[in-house]
Order: structure tokens, then C-alpha cells, then sequence
């Protein structure tokens, strides 16, 4: 089994409105991969993780493709993009043993 992690570290008073609009927007999308939003308790401030797993990588990747040639809707301009509520992220992809 695979993890995949994508780490997001908010702009200050961004943390919870940047895990709302992941989750309002990842919650149909995610084929039943064990799909989490998280933030931090204890750790760097502002962290947001989504956290999903799959079978193996050619799961994942194949997810990837899915989501990414899906039309996707326009952007309202009067809220704010996801990217403008992070300052950097990362994905980590884990091996489960």
C-alpha cells in the first residue's frame, strides 16, 4: 500500500479555509482512497495535509491522470484560488509495511 501526502503550509489565518476548500473540492473526487484533510495540532503552524491511500503507485498515478484531463469549473474571482491561501507545499509518498 501507498500514501500519499501533499503538505501545505497556509498563509497565516488561511489554515482552515484552505482545508474547507480542499475538502469541498477533493470530497467527490477521491475514489474511496482513504481521503483525510488534516491540520496541525502540534508542529509547524498553519499546516494543511490531505492524505490518501493506494494500492500501489500505478493506482496513484493513474488517479493523477483522472484528475488532472478532468474539465475543471471556473474559477469565481470573488473567492480566493487555493493557491493563494499557501505559501509552499510538498508531496511525500510513502511505502506502508
Amino acid at each position: 500500500m501507498i500514501i500519499v501526502r501533499e503538505i501545505f503550509i497556509a498563509k497565516p489565518g488561511m489554515a482552515s479555509k484552505l482545508a474547507t476548500k480542499f475538502k469541498e473540492e477533493m470530497a467527490g473526487e477521491s475514489s474511496g482512497n482513504g481521503f483525510k484533510v488534516l491540520t496541525d495540532v502540534v508542529g509547524s503552524y498553519n499546516t494543511v495535509v490531505i492524505e490518501s491511500e493506494y494500492p500501489d503507485l500505478t493506482a496513484f498515478d493513474k488517479e493523477m491522470k483522472e484528475f488532472s484531463s478532468k474539465p475543471r469549473p471556473k474559477p469565481d474571482p470573488s473567492k480566493p484560488s487555493h493557491t493563494d491561501m499557501y505559501v509552499e507545499g510538498r508531496r511525500e509518498i510513502l511505502r506502508v509495511w
